[in-house]
């Protein structure tokens, strides 16, 4: 069973929430609030596993909330956000939130969100902490959250697969797709471990998880194999660095 606690200004917002998770047995509520301070003494008092949280609440923002619970001596719960803006997804990333639930949501949105939260609490979930970095201390992402063709996604880092810089976006590719972003290769190299991430030149970002070989071409330049077959150009200044951190 995985107790939550429900918190939303709004009573007709909580009162759709409760409906919607009548259908979802696992999913037991322990609370209910409708302030920031009482999202923050009630999480401290019941220690849910979940918390569904509105963002725009009296006194402090959703985003305050989790830093007052992140500052308790309590294990932080997994944090749904429930809230009419789109424009708060990518801070979400930045808390680690595990769903965005954009009003009014769907109950198949909402067991959408429900299976994340299971799939998280029985990892463990030791990777991360709610600031998104990792419990080890590095600081490197492990999701890119962003909007493509009209959804909010949530895009583990682990899926992707290379990355090519065009013009003022980055393109990322994953096994089915791929989306543009806007972003700067060098901030998403800074975001990206580099014991998985690698740039090989200076529009390509590979993931050592799918590369299969460097190989040497006929004409002397070097290029990076994926394990699919895909082709990905290494510069030979890139190559150089890498050779040295290979002799350290």
């Amino acid at each position: 069973m995985i107790q939550a606690v429900v918190a939303d200004d709004e009573v007709l917002a909580r009162q759709k929430l409760r409906q919607l998770l009548r259908d979802e047995p696992e999913i037991e509520i322990v609370g209910e609030c409708a302030s920031a301070n009482e999202t923050v003494e009630l999480v401290r008092l019941t220690k849910p596993a979940l918390l569904f949280l509105d963002i725009r609440m009296p006194g402090m923002d959703g985003f305050d909330v989790v830093g007052a619970i992140a500052s308790e001596s309590v294990p932080m719960p997994a944090i749904v956000f429930t809230t009419a803006y789109d424009q708060y997804a990518l801070r979400a990333f930045e808390v680690h939130a595990v769903d965005y639930l954009l009003k009014p949501f769907t109950g198949e949105r909402l067991s959408s969100a429900i299976q994340r939260v299971r799939e998280r609490l029985a990892a463990g979930e030791n990777s991360a902490l709610p600031n998104g970095k990792a419990r080890d201390g590095s600081g490197y992402t492990t999701r890119i959250v962003f909007k493509s063709r009209g959804r909010i996604l949530f895009l583990p880092v682990s899926e992707i697969r290379w990355i090519g810089a065009e013009e003022n976006y980055v393109r990322l590719s994953t096994e089915r797709e791929t989306h543009l972003l806007r972003e700067t290769m060098a901030h998403l190299e800074e975001r990206l471990d580099p014991q998985t991430f690698l740039r090989v030149h200076r529009s390509f970002i590979v993931n050592l998880q799918f590369v299969k070989e460097v190989r040497t071409e006929h004409d002397g330049e070097s290029a990076v194999i994926m394990l699919d077959g895909q082709r990905i150009a290494m510069s030979r200044s890139y190559k150089s660095r890498i050779l040295e951190s290979l002799h350290r």
